[in-house]
Parts: structure tokens; sequence; C-alpha cells
């Protein structure tokens, strides 16, 4: 089997923890697997390389930022390739550049467009351990370029895609994907499965398991995904599947998922006319916002008040940008609360049981939690709320759901 293992921050925080990896490999490759592995920088140090590039320069050049923060991972592949070699495994490390990663240059934020693999099959055929490091690649003009952060899962993703790997597995600190996060609600659940749908809800919807665009590049070339822990040599972790099992006893609902990094900003007194809501959105978009939960009330006086919700962080550049818009825009004010969370239910069984909004809506409720805006898909229901009441809504809600019970 040709195997991709990708190893997060934490795995590979100081030189025996990198040693344990390097050991976990060896038995892989005993076994006569061939390994592709991808790590990211120690725990901690893209914090502290963004921290040296804010000391020298406040508002970071993003391809000097890029070049910089880099660095984190080309330390550990090479420690890595290092480790196994004492251990006398032939491994070989690879920068993002030297696989052929292919970028576009949107530094910072890059995204792949193609992998050269050619170099890579054939060090694999000659026995060698590739060690590679994540969330980085490299544009046309060969700049270095970074995936953004959590990077590093895409890159092992994108790798398994390429050369058709059995199996990707991404090893962290925890043994799965859960119900919900146990820091939460003690009583959470590993999950031995869950679909690619859910786990991008999932991911999408706060859970900080994989990111984002790993799973939905898994999704997309039916890369097969495992979440593993990189702290225990037994277990099986959760596999992400391609569909859900056509089992009677599916779960309606299978996660909690709860994002606190949410603030929501209203333009009140909005003209009602056609071509508003792009007005206000696309300049908040040209500014490279994202924008997630979006609501608009009509009055009775032909204006309506417009409620969207962005990442904490756009909060204050957002309000900045529609306040300076209000006279174009000819609306009253900007209002806006940066202390609120979104709290989701997550599964695919809601496309067949209904009822599931009601029952969510009539537990929190019951605790006299009040739902500010409500999003809605095939396989989840997100609603904002006063983020003081995120750990109460996500324990009821779990409750609720039965999350807590054996499946």
């Amino acid at each position: 089997m040709l195997i991709i293992q990708k190893y997060g921050g934490t795995s590979v925080a100081n030189p025996e923890r990198i040693k344990n990896v390097a050991k976990r490999i060896a038995r892989f490759q005993a076994q006569g697997h061939q390994v592709v592995v991808v790590v990211s920088a120690m725990s901690g140090e893209t914090n502290r390389l963004i921290a040296l590039c804010k000391e020298v320069q406040p508002a970071c050049d993003p391809r000097e930022m890029d070049v910089v923060i880099s660095t984190g991972e080309q330390v550990t592949i090479g420690l890595l390739a290092m480790a196994l070699k004492d251990i006398d495994i032939k491994a070989k490390s690879y920068t993002g550049g030297q696989v052929r990663i292919l970028t576009d240059n949107t530094f910072t934020k890059a995204r792949i467009l193609a992998i050269d693999e050619a170099n890579m099959r054939r060090d694999l055929n000659q026995g060698y351990v590739l060690v590679v490091a994540g969330f980085q690649g490299e544009d046309e003009e060969g700049n270095i370029t970074t995936l953004g952060r959590g990077g590093s899962d895409t890159t092992g993703v994108a790798l398994a895609a390429a050369l058709k790997a059995d199996e990707c597995q991404i090893y962290t600190d925890v043994d799965g994907v859960y119900t919900t996060d146990p820091r939460v609600v003690p009583e959470a659940r590993k999950l031995d499965t869950i679909t690619f749908e859910e786990m991008l809800e999932m991911a999408s919807l706060g859970s900080k398991v994989l990111q984002i665009r790993s799973v939905e590049f898994a999704g997309k070339y039916k890369v097969k995904l495992r979440v593993l822990s990189s702290f225990e040599d037994e277990g099986e972790g959760t596999l992400i599947t391609v569909e859900e099992e056509k089992n009677m006893e599916q779960p309606i609902i299978s996660g909690i998922a709860f994002n606190r990094d949410e603030a929501k900003i209203t333009v009140l007194g909005v003209p009602d006319k056609p071509g508003i809501a792009y007005q206000i959105l696309g300049a908040i978009a040209e500014a490279n916002i994202d924008v997630d939960m979006i609501i608009q009330n009509v009055g009775q006086d032909g204006s309506t008040d417009f409620s969207f919700t962005v990442n904490r962080g756009d909060f204050v550049k957002a309000q900045k940008i529609l306040e300076d818009m209000l006279p174009q825009v000819g609306a009253r004010q900007v209002i806006g609360d940066n202390k609120i969370c979104k709290v989701s239910a997550v599964g695919v069984g809601m496309r067949s049981h209904p009822g599931v909004a009601s029952r969510m809506f009539k537990a929190l409720a019951e605790e006299g939690i009040n739902i500010q805006m409500i999003s809605t898909s095939e396989i989840k229901i997100s609603v904002v709320i006063d983020e003081k009441y995120l750990e109460l809504a996500v324990r009821v809600l779990h409750r609720a759901f039965q999350l807590d019970q054996p499946s």
C-alpha cells in the first residue's frame, strides 16, 4: 500500500516526539508499505515566525511573510529525515518547491493548482520514505507560497490525490472525530465513521480537527481519509467515507459544531431596491472578507435591515468599510456585535427525518437561549446566539439528540 501520513505541530513539537514519529513510520515501512510523510512546523513555531514578521513590519508584506513562515516546516522535514536515517531508514526531505507543488500567487492563502509527482514516484520506487513540508508550494514564477493556517492537511490530501494513495492518515493530538468538543461536553463520543459531507460541514462550522480545504480536496478526489492520534499506538481513529452506510441505525445528527470566531454586522434602513445586497456585499468581498450567514428583513416603509456574519478578526475592517459607504448606499446606520457565536447540528440523517429544527429550537428555548439568526442546508442547521450561552447550548443539543448514547 501507498500511505500518506500527515503529522501536526504537536506531533513533532520536540526532538523526542520527532523520534517517536520516525519509529511509527518505520513500523509501517516494515509492513511493506510505501510511505510519504507530510509535516507541519513544530508546535508554536509558525506563531513565533509571524510575530517576528510583525515586529519588523507591522503590516507584513505577504510575499516576504511567506518566505519567513515557510521555514518552520523546512526545519521539521530536515529533522524528521535525520531521525529516520538514524534508525537506518532511507529518507529524503522535500520542500513544497522541490516537490513542485504549483500554486496560484495569492500569498499567505495560496491554492494548489497542480502537483508534479514524477520525482516522488522515482524515489518511492527506490525504497525511500519521503518527508514533505506541508503548508507550502511555489507559484509559476518560483515564489514561495503558503496555503493558509492548517494548510498541511491540504498538502497531505493533495499528495494522496496526486499519487493515488491507498489512504491518507492525518495524525493529530486527538484520536478521531468526536460528536462535539470533549472539553465542552465530557460525554462526547468518538465516531468510527463520518461522511465527507458531514466532515465538511463540521470543519466549516468550527470543528478544528481537519482544515476545511483538506476535506474539500479529499471529497473531490475520493481520497480515503483517516484521523488518528500520534500519541497512541492502538486505535482505528475515524474513517471519513464517501457515502453514509445505508443503515437503519444511521443517527439523525452526527455532531454538534460551534465557532466562537463570529461577529454580526447589521446595516439599518437600507433602501429596498434591486442590487442593494450586491452593493453592500460586493465591497466586503473586494476586501477579501468572507461572509457567512445573511438575513434581510423588509419593512413596511420601503427600507430593509441587512445583517450578516463575518470572522471576528474581520469585524472592525468590515464595519469601517460599511460606515464609509453609508451615504453611497443611502442607509441609516451600521451596528455590530462581536460577542456572538454559531452553534450547528450536523447529520446526513436529517434528509430522511423531519422535525430536527423544531427539536433543536425547543431544546434551546427551554434553556432561555435566544436565537438571533438561522441558516440551514440539507444536512445542517446553524444558529447564531449570544456567546455567553455557547457551552450551555452545545451541552443541551448534544443531550437533546442523544449523542452521548452509544450508536
